[in-house]
C-alpha cells in the first residue's frame, strides 16, 4: 500500500508498530477528519499479515473512554468530554496483551486482553508513589512500553519532559518504588551526550525498541516535526543522541511526529503520521523503509508516497491526496468518505509524488497525462516535470473555469521518477496580486496513459 497505508478515509496518529506472530498491528490515537482538538475517545487497531502488507483488516474499538450506543466506557473516573484518549501502546508478556492509555486530563491505566486486536478489559489505573510533578499527575503521558529479554519491563513516558520507571510484572501497572529516572532525553543542553540543540532535545512520544543488544529510544524533539532517536546499551540509559529519522514537515505542511520502528520480514520500517485539513490535526498512518547500520545509526530517510511499496505505477491511477510534497498552500482535505482532495491550490503551489517506474520505453508510442479536477473559475497553467519541482518539464496544460477531467500528450518517461506539479498563473499588473492569494482548482486524481 501507498501511503498513507490504511484505508484513505482512516486517520490514525501516533502509530506504534507491533508485530506479533505473524501479523503486524498498529495502535495509535484516532483522529478525526476536520476536528479542531487532537484525538477522541476511542481507540482502533488495524492489523495485516507480514507476508502481504497490503491487507488491512480494521479490528474495531478496541478501548473507549466515553459510553457508545450500546457500548459503555471501560472506565468509570472520565466523565467529563475533554478526557479523551492519546498515544497508547501495547505489548506482549506471558501470552497475554496489555494496552497502556494516556487519558487526558485523568489518570491513565493498563488494560488486557488475550488477542492482540483485543478489546481490552480494564485492569487498573496506574498505580505509582512517584512524583505527580513527574508523571502529570498520573496521565503518564505518551507511554511507550519495553519488555526486556529478562522479562522485566519499563516505561516510558512525557510531555516537555521525559522520565522512565520499571513496571512490577506481577501486575503490569504498579510502578516500582524508587525506580523513576527523569529526563531520560534531555530537556536543556548537555554536550556529553550530544544533546546540544533544539533538534535534539525532548519534547514528546517516548518509543523505546530493543534491537540486538543496543536499546533505542525514538521521540519526537523540541523543534521541528521530526522523529528523533538516541541508544544506550541499557534499558535505564545514559542516552546517547544518534540523529533523527524522518521529518515530515519537509516540503510538507508539518505538525507534531509521533512513532516508532519495526522489522517486518527483516525490513525495518519507521511509521510516523502526516497532517491533512489544512490544520494539525487529522493525521494519517505513514510509512518509509529504513536501514539500521553496524554502528547502531539509522541513516534519515525522506518522505515518499510509497509506503511499503518499492515504486508507484504510473498507469494506474493515482489519488492526489497520496501527495508527499504540499507547497505553496496546497493541503489534502475530506469531503466525505468517499473523496478527499488536493485543495488551496494557488500561484506558485507544488504537488508532488515519489517514486514511479514508468518501465521501459520502446520509443514507440506516445504518452498521455489526464487529471480529473474541479475547476474554482480561475484560469492557471500546471506544468508537468521530473525528478523534482525544478526537474524537466515533460508536458502542461491549461486549467478553465469548468470541472472534468483535463488531458494533454506529455513527452515519453522509462524508468523511475518523482512526478512533481507546479502551478502559475497567467496575470499581469493588479490582477496579478488579486489571483495570488486565489485557490485556482481541486486535483482528485490522475493517471499517465499510453
Amino acid at each position: 500500500m501507498p501511503n498513507p497505508y490504511l484505508p484513505l478515509w482512516e486517520y490514525i496518529p501516533d502509530g506504534e508498530p507491533r508485530v506479533f506472530g505473524d501479523r503486524v498491528y498498529i495502535y495509535g490515537s484516532h483522529d478525526r477528519a476536520g476536528s479542531d482538538d487532537f484525538c477522541d475517545y476511542v481507540l482502533k487497531c488495524w492489523s495485516a499479515p507480514v507476508n502481504d502488507l497490503n491487507n488491512w483488516v480494521c479490528h474495531g474499538v478496541t478501548f473507549r473512554v466515553k459510553p457508545d450506543g450500546d457500548f459503555p466506557s471501560d472506565t468509570d473516573w472520565t466523565p467529563d468530554k475533554n478526557q479523551i484518549l492519546f498515544a497508547p501502546d501495547v505489548v506482549c508478556r506471558n501470552g497475554k496483551y496489555y494496552l497502556y492509555a494516556y487519558i487526558v486530563n485523568a489518570t491513565g491505566c493498563v488494560a488486557v486482553s488475550d488477542r492482540p486486536e483485543g478489546p481490552f478489559t480494564l485492569l487498573s489505573k496506574y498505580k505509582y508513589t512517584i512524583s505527580d510533578e513527574i508523571c502529570c499527575n498520573g496521565w503518564f503521558i505518551d507511554p511507550g512500553v519495553l519488555v526486556d529479554d529478562d522479562g522485566r519491563t519499563y516505561i516510558y513516558c512525557g510531555y516537555e519532559r521525559s522520565f522512565m520507571a520499571e513496571v512490577d510484572t506481577d501486575t503490569m501497572y504498579t510502578i516500582k518504588d524508587n525506580s523513576c529516572i527523569e529526563h531520560i532525553i534531555p530537556i536543556t543542553t548537555d554536550n556529553d551526550g550530544g544533546f546540544d540543540t533544539e533538534e535534539t532535545l525532548f519534547f514528546e512520544a517516548c518509543s523505546p525498541r530493543k534491537v540486538g543488544d543496543t536499546y533505542y529510544l525514538i521521540y519526537s524533539p523540541k523543534r521541528g516535526p521530526r522523529l528523533a532517536y538516541a541508544t544506550s546499551d541499557k534499558p535505564t540509559g545514559p542516552f546517547k543522541y544518534r540523529g533523527y529519522i524522518v521529518d515530515n514537515g519537509v516540503d510538507y505542511p508539518g505538525g507534531n511526529d509521533h512513532g516508532s520502528i519495526a522489522q517486518i520480514n527483516g525490513q525495518w520500517y519507521i511509521f510516523y503520521h502526516r497532517m491533512t485539513n489544512g490544520t494539525i490535526m487529522s493525521r494519517r498512518a505513514c510509512v518509509e523503509k529504513i536501514e539500521i547500520l553496524p554502528d547502531g545509526t539509522i541513516p534519515p530517510v525522506e518522505m515518499t508516497s510509497l509506503g511499503f511499496e518499492d515504486s508507484l505505477d504510473p498507469y494506474r491511477i493515482t489519488e492526489a491526496e497520496i501527495a508527499c510534497v504540499l507547497k505553496g498552500g496546497a493541503f489534502v482535505t475530506e469531503h466525505n468518505k468517499f473523496e478527499r482532495v488536493v485543495t488551496g491550490i494557488k500561484d506558485g503551489a507544488v504537488i508532488g509524488y515519489k517514486y514511479y517506474d514508468f518501465g521501459l520505453d520502446n520509443g514507440n508510442g506516445r504518452m498521455y497525462f489526464s487529471a480529473d479536477i474541479t475547476g474554482l473559475g480561475t484560469d492557471c497553467n500546471v506544468h508537468i516535470r521530473i525528478d523534482s519541482e525544478d526537474g524537466e518539464e515533460i508536458g502542461s496544460f491549461k486549467v478553465g473555469h469548468g470541472n472534468g477531467v483535463y488531458k494533454t500528450e506529455v513527452k515519453p518517461v522509462s524508468d523511475r521518477h518523482a512526478v512533481f506539479l507546479t502551478v502559475d498563473t497567467d496575470y499581469t499588473g493588479w490582477t496579478a496580486a488579486y489571483f495570488k492569494e486565489r485557490p485556482l482548482f481541486e486535483l482528485k486524481r490522475f493517471v499517465f496513459t499510453k
